[in-house]
This record gives structure tokens, sequence and C-alpha cells, in this order.
């Protein structure tokens, strides 16, 4: 099985998004050395006291210089609020920077009223996922400069490396984004610590949807990754306290509420107790939000929900209050898998 990593870039307490985006530089260059597969940053928007990941193509391009041979890209660029065009210079020019190792992560989502309005987001378009699907073909034809010459875009260029362009991936937590990615022939990777119950359907969608398409950047045949939230420490019980962080801000989330990361002590404080560790094999149909373990457990955990959707591939994203833990928690997980150090 192949592990990759996504990013939020979280700011640390008392601290800022510079303290942030240098953990993510150091995080990116662990994951490179332990043998991760790729190393993708995110984009969330007015939650820059929690998340400095709001600009994934300004921090890849930082990324760019400061890693060798890991895959890095979008998890992912919100293409809703953006011009096709434009993305697709932006990582025109990250394949540049990177020649042969950019993916090109697509997704879309809606923040606050205010937060559309600040980036010029029409909300309401008369059929979104046909407005999606279209601006996804128009990056990719962008991409591997594939209009025809007498398209309106035909002879518009962006920058590149002159090795393989950046490779598209579309994200989601949805059978629907599933179903668009199957349409247009394109890998995708669904986000089961977004939308766990959806996780099977989703990827059902994607395969039954799945066609060999004349879009440049597709697929021959179907390729997806799953995206968990997942924590990883020395025992069970020491792991399923760290998976307290992840649990106490989901419910922070749930009643709207906004702020720092709640510390493990915290965290324990506001769920009562400590979480139960997440069990060895999990109950046909279970989807957790988060799971946790020691590497022998949590490697078997991957295993068994990679097996249920058919991937070779999962994407580990972490909630974790303290940068040096999730550090290790990379590390252990890798060792439990048995990735390949470089």
């Amino acid at each position: 099985m192949d592990l990759s990593v996504v990013d939020l870039s979280p700011v640390p307490d008392d601290a800022t998004a510079t303290d942030a985006y240098r953990n993510t530089v150091e995080t990116a260059q662990q994951a490179e050395r332990l043998g991760y597969s790729r190393f993708w940053v995110a984009e969330h928007h007015d939650m820059a006291d929690t998340l400095a990941g709001t600009t994934p193509e300004v921090l890849l391009g930082h990324l760019a210089a400061e890693t060798d041979s890991i895959r890095i890209g979008s998890g992912a660029v919100l293409l809703n609020h953006y011009s096709p065009f434009k993305v697709a210079e932006e990582f025109g020019a990250l394949d540049a920077l990177a020649p042969g190792r950019i993916d090109a992560g697509l997704g879309r989502a809606n923040g606050s009223p205010a937060v559309d309005r600040a980036l010029g987001t029409e909300r309401h378009v008369e059929n979104p996922d046909e407005d999606h699907a279209e601006k996804i073909e128009a990056v990719v034809n962008h991409l591997y400069d594939d209009y025809p010459d007498d398209h309106p875009y035909g002879d518009l260029t962006i920058p590149r490396s002159g090795e393989a362009p950046p490779v598209p991936w579309l994200l989601g937590s949805s059978p629907s984004s599933a179903a668009i990615a199957g349409e247009l022939g394109l890998r995708y990777c669904f986000a089961a610590f977004i939308r766990p119950q959806f996780a099977n359907r989703a990827f059902e969608e994607y395969r039954e949807q799945f066609r060999s398409s004349q879009l440049a950047g597709s697929t021959d045949a179907p390729e997806a990754i799953l995206a968990v939230n997942a924590v990883c420490a020395e025992t069970d019980e020491e792991a399923a306290r760290l998976r307290a962080v992840a649990e106490a801000s989901y419910q922070r989330l749930r009643r709207g509420e906004t702020g720092p990361r709640p510390s493990v002590e915290e965290a324990i404080d506001e769920l009562g107790g400590v979480p139960d560790p997440t069990p060895a094999t999990l109950d046909p149909g279970e989807w957790p939000r988060a799971i946790s373990g020691s590497p022998e457990t949590l490697a078997g955990l991957l295993e068994q929900l990679a097996d249920r959707v058919g991937v070779d591939e999962v994407m580990i994203q972490h909630v974790v209050g303290d940068h040096e833990q999730a550090l290790r928690s990379h590390e252990l997980l890798a060792e439990g898998v048995g990735l390949a150090p470089r």
C-alpha cells in the first residue's frame, strides 16, 4: 500500500502563519525521506487563526524549492472560486519549478456568504455539477495545450517544464463528485474525513460512471485514493489519546465554534474522557471519521478500509495538537506499513 499526506498548515498556539508554513515544509521533507508518495496542501478560507493553508498554489511554489523527489500538489484548489485559465497558469508555473512532479488536485466548496463575496464567487449556478465539470475540463485543456486550433483559447499558452504536465485529480466527498471524475476519466480522491458515510457509494459511482476519455490527462482505468484522518502512536491507548483532538475539533465544528485547536488535555476534558481505542478490526460498513492505533493496528485498519473501496493508496490527514507528535505519527505509520525510505 502507498501512503501520502495532506497537510492543512495548522497554526501552533501563540504562533503565526510563518510558524505554520515552517512546520509544513518540515513535514513535507520528512514525508519525502520516509517514502510517502505525495504531499498535498489544502485551501481553507477565513480560518487563518487556526489553519494557514489558504493558497496551495503559493505554498507549493515554496515546497518545490524545499523538496527534491516527492510529488506535491493541491488538496484541493477550490475551482468554483477561480478562472480555469488562471489555475492552469499557476500549475504550469509550478510544473516549471518542480518538473514532472506536480499534482493538480481540483475540488469545490462554498464558504460563508462573506467569503464567497470576497472571492467574487457566484454561489448559485443553474447546474453546479455541469459547471464544475466544465471548469475541470477547461483547466485540463489549458494544462495540456489541448484546445483545437480554431477554439477561442487555442492560441493561449501557459508556462511549462517540458516534462510530464501536472497530473489532474478530482477531489470530493460525495457520489456526485465521484460521478464527474468517472465521466471525465480522471483520477479521484475521496475525503473520508469529511463524509465517511458516503465512501462506499462514492467509489461505486466512480467505477460505474468511469469511461476512458479523450480528455488530455485522463487515465485508461479507474485510479483512486482514499483520504482518512488517522494518528499513530507507540500504543493503541496513546494513539486514542492523541485522537481526542480530532474528535473534540469535530464536535466544536458541529457547534459552529471556531478558534485554535484544543490541546490533548483540553480535548479529553471536553469529551469527558479519553476516546476508546479504534478496534483492530472494523465492523462491515463501519467508517469512523477518525482512526488511531499503534503502527501495527493502524496499518491493518488502513488496509481494511483500502480493501473495501479497492484502492492501493491512502492519504493521511491528521488533526493533532502538537507538531512533533504529528511528525512522530507519520514516522511510526511509515514503519508500520513498511514504506521504503528514500
